[in-house]
Order: structure tokens, then C-alpha cells, then sequence
């Protein structure tokens, strides 16, 4: 048995069989041609139907993998439309009197040069997106049909690496799993695997040798492990494994798709809290109705230094795609407290959990806030993206905020850089404070979403994370329930929706609670989804809301 590690990008377990990725292109001959204007119609020609299977490729992948995600298709379309490089081909035909084909090579060689040569990680990723539009050139140009998997049966697909194209061209009743020596957690295949919730492993490295194509395979996606030939032992444990996966998601299953409404017509939405983009695999297998928390100080404890917009932005972004149009709310860094980080060189102190945290860190180095605003804003253009600020007490705190975000977007626009004009701006109600002047917050704001874990410890003056006051840590204590029903209240006053996010959301002793109380979202792990879901779906909201609000009232 032979045991091979890469990188997880969507997690699962598949059985089969390895089967090689096929590439059936030609090799790219400079020949010298007498005509190079017939060179150039011949250029164009197969520029037209390079375009009109993109567009065929787009529409398949509006099916598949929605609107956000099939854009790639439409880029590629443009990128063929280019005048610079249409120019570049055209000009190596003229001035060297040399066929189409190489023209095409050599201009994508160039193109893919000077884009991984930027500094942009973005730039960068366009250095794949110029070699595979002109592969599908040369293709047509020399009458080469697509590549492909040549088997009857579902395999267990190995590459180099997998262009986007070729994702969705694949049959995906003939896909066990995606395994590739190359690639990224952020690149389009990457994203396409996640919304295809199909198992998949990158990054494995040359250890993937096509001597094992045709080989018995076992992919484990949750810790990125493949096993060549495996023996009795693994293959009986991964088999268990995958049958307990197997038999929590049956039971669940049935609900995909299915309405987050109550017996008696209450809807609430369901989301999912995330720390990272590798988490929205287990958001699309739960079948989340969008992010209800997306913790950004992640991409800070995980950098050892300040991380760039362009590293931000390529996170965002990911999410936003991955999302396909779902609404996801960020939270801006919350830095302080319990997370600390050392390159901020926060000081010390004797209360950090009241101290300069969040917001207040944010408003104090608006050079850290203004690269994550603008890293937001631009992702903003590649999905439905709302951002959320933490540990607000105060109307002045939120304008000065709307006054930094205004500036962020005039200079984007200024620069010529595309961002979405519909950014929802909402803040969290974590402090007392911020719940009893819920009321004058609200006008300023898209949205409230209540962090239950901070805002218990804040009302009743525990520390949530001291075992010795375990005993008095009541997060059911009715001050923090007419707390959330207050807020809630004053959200409705002003049309503005509430949510919650904290762990609360996924107590199950709650949910009728805060149906009762009238909270619009609930957003929890992505695995009590779909549980969070069937309780909601069993609940008869005015059977128990005069006796719900009764007793937390009392």
C-alpha cells in the first residue's frame, strides 16, 4: 500500500479506480506560410468557434454550478476578444510570416510570463486562464476534439492540474473524486469541485506517478490522503468511516432544498459560520442558504505578518464565488481579547476583554481597516458580499465607520476598480450598550446579528472562560433574552433584518425561542444546518409563543 498526501479541498471519501486525465493536443510547429492574411481568417475563425463553445460551457456551468461560478466562461470569452492579444497574434503572423498555431503559442507563452511575473495573486491566477483559452484555440485550429477520461465507468480523476474547462466538461456521473499534483485552494477548479460537492485533493506533488493509473484508490477529502492498493486493514476503516458519514447525512439528506419554514408558515434563514475558504465545502454539503458569519482575524492569526489586500481579497473573493450569489457576511477583524497576534504589538492588559479590541483597533489604525475595507469592497464584485463590524457601542462608532467605508469606495471608483454598489453594512450587538441603544443603531445600519458569546459574558459579568464559573454562566438567563428580543423589536421598526450568530444559534432548546421572539436568521456550524433546519420545520410558532414569551418575560 502506498500512501500519498495533499491538500484538502472538499472533503469526502471515494473507492475506485485512478484514472489519468487525457490531454489529446497537438504539438505547436513553426511553419513559414505564404498568405499570412488566410492565416489570420483561419486566426479569426477559430477564434468564433472557440467562443461559441465557451458560451456552450457557460450555459452548462449556469446549470451546475450557478451564475457567480460560470462566469469564468464569459472572462475567457473576452479574454479571446482582447486587442492586445489578438494584436500579439496577429502581429507575429504578419511580421514573421508564420502560421496561426504558433502565433497562438507563442502569445500565450508571453502572456503567461508577464502575468505570474505580478506581484497581484490575482494577475497571477490569470496566467492559467491565458493558457487554457489558447489550448482550446490550437485545438480548434488543428481539429483536436476535447480531452477527457477515457472510461465507461466512475473513476477517481489524477492531473497535473485541471483547468476549469475541463472540470465542467467532465461527465459528473463519472467522477469519484478529483486528485491533482498541482493547484490551488483558491483556484476555479478548486472552487467548481466545492460547489460540485465532490471529494477532491490537491497539491499532492509528483508522488502522484501515472504508474498508477488503472490502480485501486482510496481518496480521503477530510485529511487529504490517498491510499494506492490499500490493504484489508485501511480499506475496512475508511469503509466504516464513510458508512457513518454515509448514515448522518441520510437521515438529513431529505431536507436539502427544502424550505426553512415552520408548520404554521414562519420562515427564518439558515446560514453558516466559517472561518475560512476551505470551510465552504462543509457549507455546500449542508446546504447552508448563504454565511451568516465569515470570522476574517483568521487570515491574521494565520500570517506572520499584517496579510496584504491581495491575500485578503483572494479569500473574499473565493467565499464570494464559492457562494454562487448567496448573501456572506464578513466580520471585519476581531483582533484582542483571547486572540492576539504579535506583530500587532498590542499592549498588555489587565481586562483585554474590555480593552482595545475590534472596532476599536480598526478606528485607531485606519491603515489596517481601509486594506481590509478595500479587499472587501473588491471582492464585493464577484458575489453578493455584506461586511459586519464587532463590539460596537455607540451611533458615533458606526458613522465614523460609513465615513471611512464611504472614502474606500470613492477611491476604488477613482481607481477604475470594480466593486458592488449594493454592500450591506451591519454591525454585531455583542455589548449591553449596543442593545439598549438597539433603537438609534438601527437607522444607521442593513442588519444586526447578535454574538451571543460575548454578549452573555458582557450582561451577566462572567468570564466565559473561566471553569470556575461554569456554574454561574447561565446563557439562558433572561436578561440576555429580552436582550435579543429587544433588538429584534427595534430591527423590525425600521425594516431591517436580525440574526444571530453566536452558539446560541444552534441551541436546540432556543430555536422555538427565537422563532417566537421573530429573529430573520439563525447562523451556526455548517454540520446543525440541516438539523437546525428539521427543528424548524417541526415547529408550530403560535402554539408556543404566548407561552415562550411568557416565561423568559417573567
Amino acid at each position: 500500500m502506498i500512501v500519498l498526501n495533499g491538500k484538502s479541498v472538499f472533503g469526502g471519501i471515494a473507492f475506485g479506480r485512478l484514472a489519468f486525465y487525457e490531454r489529446r493536443q497537438q504539438n505547436i510547429h513553426r511553419r513559414s506560410v505564404d498568405d499570412p492574411q488566410a492565416e489570420i481568417a483561419r486566426f479569426e475563425d477559430a477564434k468564433t468557434k472557440a467562443v461559441e463553445q465557451l458560451e456552450a460551457l457557460y450555459q452548462k456551468a449556469l446549470v451546475e454550478v450557478g451564475e457567480t461560478n460560470a462566469m469564468i466562461f464569459q472572462i475567457h470569452q473576452m479574454m479571446l476578444e482582447d486587442l492586445d492579444y489578438c494584436d500579439s497574434v496577429t502581429n507575429i503572423i504578419t511580421s514573421q510570416g508564420v502560421n496561426a498555431e504558433y502565433a497562438v503559442g507563442v502569445t500565450a507563452d508571453n502572456f503567461a510570463q508577464m502575468f505570474s511575473a505580478m506581484d497581484d495573486p490575482y494577475m497571477q491566477g490569470r496566467a492559467a486562464d491565458v493558457k487554457d483559452v489558447s489550448e482550446r484555440l490550437v485545438n480548434v485550429l488543428c481539429g483536436v476534439q476535447s480531452a477527457g477520461v477515457d472510461s465507461a465507468g466512475p473513476v477517481v480523476i489524477a492531473a497535473d492540474d485541471l483547468a476549469p474547462s475541463e472540470t465542467v466538461q467532465l461527465d459528473k456521473n463519472k467522477i469519484l473524486a478529483f486528485v491533482t499534483k498541482r493547484g490551488s485552494a483558491n483556484s476555479h477548479t478548486a472552487i467548481l469541485a466545492r460547489t460540485m460537492n465532490i471529494p477532491a485533493v490537491i497539491g499532492v506533488g509528483d508522488a502522484l506517478e501515472e504508474a498508477y493509473n488503472g490502480r485501486e484508490v482510496i481518496v480521503d477529502g477530510f485529511c487529504g490522503q490517498i491510499y494506492v492498493d490499500p490493504d484489508a486493514e485501511t480499506t475496512a476503516a475508511l469503509r466504516e468511516k464513510w458508512e457513518k458519514e454515509n448514515d448522518k447525512r441520510r437521515l438529513l439528506q431529505e431536507l436539502r432544498g427544502k424550505e426553512n419554514v415552520t408548520v404554521d408558515g414562519q420562515k427564518v434563514l439558515i446560514y453558516a459560520n466559517i472561518g475560512s475558504p476551505s470551510d465552504m465545502g462543509a457549507v455546500l454539503a449542508n446546504d447552508a442558504g448563504g454565511i451568516g458569519l465569515f470570522r476574517s482575524e483568521f487570515l491574521y492569526l494565520e500570517s506572520s505578518g499584517y496579510p496584504s489586500e491581495e491575500e485578503q481579497f483572494a479569500a473574499y473573493r473565493t467565499v464570494a464565488e464559492t457562494a454562487a450569489g448567496k448573501r456572506v457576511v464578513i466580520r471585519t477583524l476581531d483582533i484582542g481579547a483571547d486572540k492576539q497576534v504579535d506583530y500587532f504589538q498590542l499592549p498588555k492588559e489587565d481586562n483585554p476583554a474590555m480593552g482595545y479590541r475590534a472596532i476599536r483597533i480598526c478606528l485607531t489604525r485606519e491603515d489596517v481597516f481601509k486594506t481590509q475595507l478595500r479587499a472587501l469592497y473588491r471582492a464585493s464584485a464577484f458575489g453578493n458580499i455584506a461586511i459586519m463590524f464587532p463590539m460596537i457601542t455607540s451611533v458615533w462608532e458606526v458613522r465614523e465607520i460609513k465615513r471611512i467605508a464611504a472614502e474606500v469606495r470613492e477611491e476604488l471608483k477613482a481607481a477604475g476598480i470594480p466593486y458592488s454598489e449594493e454592500v450591506e453594512l451591519g454591525i454585531m450587538i455583542e455589548t449591553p450598550a449596543a442593545a439598549m441603544i438597539s433603537d438609534r443603531l438601527a437607522p444607521e445600519v442593513d442588519f444586526f446579528s447578535i454574538g451571543t458569546n460575548d454578549l452573555t459574558q458582557y450582561t451577566l459579568a462572567i468570564d466565559r472562560q473561566n471553569q470556575k464559573l461554569e456554574r454561574f454562566y447561565d446563557a439562558h438567563h433572561p436578561a440576555i433574552l429580552r436582550l435579543i428580543k429587544l433588538v429584534a423589536d427595534n430591527a423590525h421598526k425600521v425594516g431591517i433584518w436580525m440574526g444571530i450568530c453566536g452558539e446560541l444559534a444552534a441551541d436546540p432548546e432556543l430555536t422555538e425561542t427565537f422563532l417566537a421572539i421573530g429573529v430573520d436568521e439563525l447562523s451556526v456550524s455548517p454540520p446543525y444546518v440541516l438539523e437546525l433546519r428539521r427543528r424548524v420545520r417541526e415547529t408550530n410558532v403560535a402554539e408556543v409563543r404566548e407561552k415562550l414569551l411568557a416565561a423568559f418575560m417573567e
